[in-house]
């Protein structure tokens, strides 16, 4: 893999963006770029990245935060080509143009049309983590500092008892708001939050801990209630269960409260 001349770079990436409102040929120019900074199995024609299910060059993160920044006025200023040409990215199959897709998202006005149907599709189809990751969080950053009613009503939808299948995308779009320090509105949060952990299956016990870290980080005080209400009300024995086994996960002073709560929890139920 060459080395990156920063200077170079940076022609290259101002270069490309020229071709905004030109998909077609974005996409080719792209490739060109990528292919240039690839990883020596790339050039001798094994594409598949060894850590996500799509081809992918693996080159340097550089050079994508690079075009990045290029791309960013254009993609704040003309939200409809942005669109456009972010679908054409998506289409194109690399792991590196889903990333820079899924970056873009995030530079786009929230209220252009289409949008969050756009990043709701394309979650549902991802089943790459790092993509599923950067859309959740670089494909919603707008649309959580500048629009947070709508934000909520988003992951309001994905959290509903009927669509448990968006349950782990709801949580992990989440996570980024709380680690918001100017983000103070958890009463909603708890509120959406508190039939999906009760009712959580095991299979998400990570995602649960990911969630209540963030929670804990975020308040303390207000998690510690949050959790000892919604354990102490859940019928079901399971969450105890779900519980003790991210324990190890989570903070000591928290594990000592929640230990507690556990315990009190199975004195009512035996």
């Amino acid at each position: 893999m060459p080395a990156i001349d920063i200077h170079r770079l940076k022609t290259q990436a101002a270069v490309l963006v020229e071709k905004f409102d030109q998909p077609a040929v974005f996409i080719k120019e792209l490739h060109q770029i990528l292919d240039m900074y690839a990883g020596r199995t790339m050039r001798e024609g094994l594409i598949a990245s060894p850590v996500s299910v799509l081809p992918a060059y693996r080159a340097p993160q550089a050079v994508l935060r690079q075009i990045e920044m290029e791309l960013g006025p254009l993609t704040a200023a003309f939200p409809d080509q942005a669109m456009t040409l972010t679908d054409t990215l998506w289409k194109d199959g690399y792991l590196e143009s889903r990333l820079l897709a899924a970056s873009l998202l995030g530079r786009i006005k929230p209220d252009t049309g289409q949008l969050l149907e756009r990043i709701t599709a394309w979650v549902i189809q991802t089943r790459d983590n790092q993509l599923r990751q950067a859309l959740l969080r670089n494909g919603l950053v707008r649309l959580r500092k500048e629009s947070p009613d709508r934000f909520m009503k988003l992951i309001r939808n994905w959290l509903t008892p009927d669509n448990s299948k968006m349950w782990v995308n709801g949580i992990h779009a989440l996570i980024p708001l709380l680690e918001d320090q100017s983000y103070e509105n958890l009463p909603p949060i708890y509120n959406i939050l508190s039939p999906v952990i009760k009712s959580m299956p095991s299979i998400m016990q990570n995602d649960l801990a990911d969630l209540i870290n963030a929670l804990y980080r975020a308040s303390p005080v207000e998690t510690v209630y949050f959790l000892r209400q919604v354990i102490s009300s859940s019928s079901s024995p399971q969450i105890t269960v779900s519980f003790r086994r991210i324990l190890p996960q989570l903070p000591a002073d928290l594990r000592l409260l929640l230990l507690e709560i556990i315990r009190q929890k199975r004195a009512t139920i035996y």
